[in-house]
């Protein structure tokens, strides 16, 4: 499945600031001030009609000052591989399997799947997943899927016809209750709209936050967790805040994937990464508060964008799906959820990618 990407721009301000300062040094006349501004003015008209759709063929472009974001766009190849256990007795998998979007064109190239499956959607987010049912002969088989990946960098864009309540609704470790209700209320006091309350919310977690991976019962997405202990990663810090905003009335939505790595071209992916979004002004505002935490200087650009550099699978929680499995909706799909025997086991999973172009 192939695309396109436009990107949409503007002229900055720089070519303002520079004849302000020109204005200032040499002392223009008048008629030179009209000069310059019409110049600069058709400079910025020739800025802004400029094909673009060619940017969906270009390397990706590293933010200046930031070399951990990709602006623009990003393209790459990812490759998502599983490794099965010894398999003993009835068993399933199930796997996310990544859709293009608004904001990702997703082609599958390869899907190497050396067993019985079947490809369903959970019911309330459409997500697509991979249920494979393995038998004892394919203990130690490899599952293979690798995508070819255009990504945009993504802002606030139009909520559409959202059912708004259903972002608001408690989810089994992300709860709505007072406690998280009186929490935002403080955090947000005196702000009143939206997406000021929501800024708000946002300066609370990395205020209140710490990104640390030690000890347990981090990552699980767990927002009572987050809120008593005060640590975890990003899903942690990501479900503490959708729990404050859902508490004050501002619906809010999980999705998770992976970060492709904006220092280097090919390798490894340190696991999953995942992000949330908030409703305000009929726009969906995509916000990153653990990288926010890990990078202060970025805080700002970390509510209302997610980079190019990024790879989503699924999206929501609590995702309900045909066959079940015996534990219950999926928390969360990002790596493959492994049933034997009714019981939760651990596969070994590796990320990897390749950008193009580079």
């Amino acid at each position: 499945m192939k695309g396109r990407v436009v990107f949409h721009g503007a002229p900055t301000e720089l070519g303002f600031m520079c004849l302000v300062e020109a204005i200032n040094r040499s002392r223009l006349t008048a008629l030179s001030i009209r000069h310059c501004i019409h110049s600069l003015f058709n400079r910025a008209i020739r800025f802004l009609t400029v094909p673009v759709i060619f940017l969906s063929s270009v390397p990706a472009i590293r933010a200046a000052n930031n070399p951990g974001i990709v602006k623009g766009t990003d393209q790459f190849e990812f490759v998502y591989r599983v490794k099965l256990p010894e398999i003993k007795g009835q068993a399933r998998v199930w796997i996310p399997l990544a859709k293009t979007d608004a904001f990702q064109t997703v082609t599958e190239e390869e899907l190497n799947i050396p067993m019985k499956w079947e490809k369903v959607h959970d019911r309330d987010y459409g997500n697509d997943i991979c249920v494979l049912y393995p038998q004892p002969d394919d203990s130690g088989k490899a599952i293979e899927v690798k995508y070819r990946v255009v990504r945009r960098e993504k802002a606030a864009y139009p909520a559409g016809n959202t059912d708004a309540a259903r972002y608001l609704r408690p989810e089994r470790l992300v709860p709505v209750n007072e406690t998280f209700r009186t929490l935002a209320q403080k955090a947000a006091a005196g702000k009143t709209s939206d997406l000021e309350r929501a800024k708000a919310l946002y300066d609370h977690v990395i205020g209140r936050m710490r990104y640390d991976k030690s000890g347990t019962g981090w990552g699980r997405g767990d927002a009572v967790y987050a809120c008593d202990v005060r640590t975890g990663n990003c899903s942690d810090f990501h479900a503490y805040f959708i729990a404050l905003a859902r508490s004050i009335g501002i619906p809010a939505r999980f999705a998770i994937g992976a970060t492709i790595p904006a220092d280097r071209n090919e390798g490894t992916i340190d696991g999953y990464h995942c992000w949330a979004e908030f409703l305000a002004n009929g726009r969906w505002v995509p916000v990153d508060i653990s990288e926010a935490w890990k990078n202060p200087k970025l805080a700002d650009y970390y509510f209302g964008h997610n980079p190019a550099n990024r790879f989503e699978l699924t999206k929501g929680r609590d995702l309900v799906v045909d066959p079940e499995p015996a534990s219950g909706p999926i928390n969360f799909l990002a790596y493959p959820l492994l049933e034997m025997n009714g019981q939760v086991i651990k596969t070994e999973t590796t990320f990897k990618f390749r950008r193009i172009g580079a």
